[in-house]
């Protein structure tokens, strides 16, 4: 199953004037939160090992992870089955629509700036993402 792909937000709304990875920065920083707290799939262990532990110790971003090692798709490969039934209630929500993820990506950090897009890929953004998903974490495990 594909929960989400960079090339998805490329035409409509997409801002003329940043890069086509810009719309890779939602879905890597979901990853790298993914990847931090060991809910990473079998297919990384094996095949981007050193990738997954550049992303641990933040010299590689999650959109640079996607971007190298996932050619801009986040897959349901991409999670072990903990992490699977979270992205399923989290990140893709009811009816293929987005989850509450978006909803909070955009409230931590879209403060001022035009689009989701327009976020900076940094780890100071990534910084103030995190609590906010390990709180629907810990929220989902506790109904779960």
């Amino acid at each position: 199953m594909k929960y989400d792909d960079a090339s998805w937000h490329y035409g409509g709304d997409f801002p003329d004037d940043l890069p086509e990875e810009a719309a890779a920065t939602h879905i890597g920083m979901f990853l790298a939160w993914a990847i931090t707290n060991d809910l990473a799939g079998e297919l990384h262990s094996a095949d981007s090992k050193d990738s997954i532990q550049k992303v641990k110790n933040r010299s590689m971003t999650g959109r640079e992870f996607l971007l190298k090692e996932r050619d801009e798709k986040f897959t349901d490969e991409d999670l072990n089955e903990e992490g699977n039934l979270f992205a399923q209630y989290y990140y893709e929500g009811e009816n293929d629509d987005y989850g509450k993820y978006l909803a909070d990506y955009e409230e931590t950090l879209l403060s001022g700036l035009p689009s989701m897009y327009h976020v900076d890929d940094t780890w100071e953004n990534f910084d103030k993402l995190e609590s906010r998903i390990g709180k629907a974490y810990k929220e989902w495990k506790s109904v779960g």
